[in-house]
């Protein structure tokens, strides 16, 4: 259980909190390149505004003769109100800085690309650093009126707005973190709450494989695991009912078995003594023949059971009269029920009802019914059996006593491998379900109504031959 522990918390590390961690280092990448474009676009328009500004005053100076065009163009950038904010600087036609609005001359006159490119197209820009500090600067070229004012150049610094993008990023880093701290908790509490209930089930479907069917889990959620606890537990009971009846079968075979072997052996013992006369013989050894038939119609019975159990029981289909053998069973068993006091009624149909069967199958399942029907009967009971054709399609046969009858909690479990109602009369507990399996194999039915203490029904239906000769392919 411990690697599947670690197995289902290593898929939730590499499967939720991976793509958890994926989106959430997507998003920041996200947030810090939009972020980040949009300071420097704010600083690029801010720049631009004051730009146009500037150099409508300028062009209007350049338009009037009658005032000194570079008297006024210097007097405009001395007197630059955004100096707190961006500096603004006048290049000449070789690219040099001519005069600042803070006072002060650059201590590089490198020519820049942002100047190349506004000699070429008006306007050029540059992002980068500059005696150490990261600036924006963007210049626009002037009328060619001197020289000396061939372009003004903005210089905004970019170290505090990398600054303001830095806090941002690291606030959001820290959102980020918190909401995969509390991810964290969250799924460890839930990963808990399913591999606890998970150790437990483990554990009790290991006792329930030692055989301790006892043992039972406790439902704390109305949930899947809740599910789950139900079905071990359902099952587990399953499993000791299987157990208690499979032990109640081996008893009741065992004592089965005894006792015909104790008849057969203290007969044998019996008639192995000198003195025995001709009528002690012939009493011995009719007990031996009868106790002797009964071992063997046992034995039968538990081999039809394991082919049945394994899926060897094969059938030898033919067409057959269902109404002679039904007859021939009713007088096989008639001689008995009159030994024993009881009444079993039967009238004969006319008619001739044929199907496509195994026939010594389906006499195996009429004797089995019969036979219950006497052994769950008293003397002074009847057992009555009938035969009718329920429609067109199929063939009705009743078996129906006045005996002792089944209890309502034990109707819908008498069909099931090894179940026996009454553990006071002899049997297997095997032979119902045995007969219940032939007859789904004749695409029929076995159907039981019982009354406790008034008698027991079974109804067998069977498909029939239509009139072209041919099997009905089912009921209706």
């Amino acid at each position: 259980m411990a690697m599947k522990m670690k197995s289902i918390t290593q898929r939730w590390v590499f499967n939720s909190l991976g793509m958890i961690l994926f989106i959430i280092i997507t998003l920041e990448l996200i947030l810090a390149f939009g972020v980040k474009n949009l300071y420097y676009e704010s600083v690029r328009h801010a720049i631009s505004t004051r730009a146009s500004s500037i150099s409508t005053l300028l062009n209007t100076y350049a338009q009037n003769s009658a005032v000194s065009y570079s008297e006024e163009a210097r007097l405009a950038v001395a007197n630059f109100e955004d100096r707190d904010k961006m500096e603004l600087m006048v290049l000449s036609t070789d690219g040099q800085v001519v005069t600042t609005s803070s006072g002060f001359l650059p201590e590089s006159q490198e020519m820049t690309p942002d100047y190349r490119e506004a000699v070429l197209t008006g306007q050029g820009e540059y992002t980068g650093m500059v005696n150490g500090e990261k600036i924006m600067s963007i210049t626009y070229t002037l009328p060619m009126v001197d020289r000396s004012f061939a372009a003004l150049r903005f210089v905004v610094s970019l170290d505090q707005v990398d600054r303001q993008v830095i806090t941002l990023i690291a606030l959001s880093t820290v959102v980020g973190m918190a909401i995969i701290f509390f991810v964290i908790m969250s799924s460890s509490y839930f990963i808990k709450s399913i591999v606890r209930p998970l150790t437990e089930v483990g554990a009790t479907a290991r006792k329930i494989a030692q055989g301790d069917f006892n043992v039972r889990l406790a439902k704390k959620n109305d949930d899947e695991i809740g599910e789950l606890c139900d079905v071990i537990n359902y099952m587990a009971e399953e499993l000791a009912n299987s157990e208690k009846v499979k032990n109640d079968f081996i008893s009741s075979v065992s004592h089965e078995l005894r006792t015909p072997l104790t008849a057969i052996k203290g007969w044998a013992e019996t008639l192995s003594m000198p003195g025995c006369d001709e009528e002690m013989i012939q009493k011995g050894m009719s007990v031996i023949s009868g106790e002797t038939q009964r071992l063997s119609q046992m034995v039968e019975e538990l081999l039809d059971f394991s082919r049945m159990q394994s899926g060897r029981m094969k059938l030898m289909k033919g067409r057959m009269d269902l109404i002679a053998e039904i007859s021939d069973v009713v007088l096989m068993q008639t001689e008995r029920a009159r030994r024993e006091g009881k009444t079993l009624l039967y009238t004969e149909p006319e008619q001739v009802i044929t199907l496509t069967g195994d026939k010594n199958r389906l006499r195996q399942v009429f004797v089995n019914i019969i036979d219950n029907a006497l052994k769950y009967s008293d003397a002074g009971d009847t057992v009555t059996v009938t035969v009718e054709m329920e429609n067109r399609h199929q063939v009705l046969v009743k078996v129906a006593d006045t005996g002792c009858g089944i209890e309502a909690k034990d109707l819908d479990k008498v069909k099931t491998k090894f179940y026996k109602a009454n553990t006071t009369r002899r049997g297997s507990g095997i032979g119902l379900a045995v007969a219940d399996e032939i007859v789904r194999a004749h695409d029929g039915t076995l159907e039981l109504q019982s009354v406790w203490g008034e008698g027991t029904t079974v109804l067998i239906r069977l498909p029939v031959e239509r009139a072209d000769g041919t099997q009905h392919p089912g009921m209706e």
